[in-house]
């Protein structure tokens, strides 16, 4: 996906704020298997997934929990670095080889300041964040294992065919076992 998709799905800029804001952002790639944030890290960056799947995960009692799942066109960002410039909570994989875009958040945070469009896209991308973040938190308290996997079923069927059903397991909050037993009552 386009860095200018992914800047429009977020919200739309002029032009003249686009080539201020891309001017900023510069492509890179990783391997699969490569550690983008760690725990406990500041992280300077957000970027976003040109091509490839990331997961956001937190290490408890010696086991990983993925609480989500990132691919083409979506933001990859550490809120506590972002927002607090503060060590952040999470650690986030590769699992797939991805080509991404890099932006410093010190150099996007002095474009706020000097152009509103640019501040009003930023106020977007948090609030999608903050929403994202909420429908987590709902999902994860009143809905069944059941009703989380049909979400993922609808909300991004490419993930149950790209990511480990370990993976998907732990981002439901159930074993592989409970999943396997979902899957064959949902054929």
């Amino acid at each position: 996906m386009s860095i200018d998709e992914i800047l429009d799905r977020i919200y739309p800029l002029p032009e003249s704020s686009k080539i201020s804001l891309k001017e900023s952002i510069k492509e890179v790639s990783y391997p699969k298997n490569f550690c983008l944030m760690e725990a406990g890290k500041f992280v300077p960056y957000v970027y976003f997934v040109k091509t490839g799947i990331v997961r956001a995960y937190a290490s408890a009692e010696e086991k990983d929990i993925t609480f989500w799942f990132g691919s083409e066109g979506e933001p990859v960002v550490s809120m506590k670095s972002y927002v607090e410039n503060n060590p952040g909570y999470e650690n986030i994989e590769l699992l797939e080889p991805c080509e991404m875009y890099k932006l410093k958040t010190e150099n996007l945070k002095k474009l706020y300041h000097e152009d509103i469009h640019i501040a009003n896209w930023g106020r977007k991308f948090a609030e999608r964040e903050l929403v994202k973040t909420e429908e987590l938190i709902i999902s994860r308290q009143f809905k069944t294992a059941l009703e989380r996997y049909k979400d993922l079923m609808r909300d991004k069927p490419d993930l149950l065919k790209r990511v480990q059903l370990g993976h998907i397991a732990s981002y439901l909050g159930i074993t592989q076992v409970s999943l396997s037993r979902i899957r064959a009552e949902m054929k």
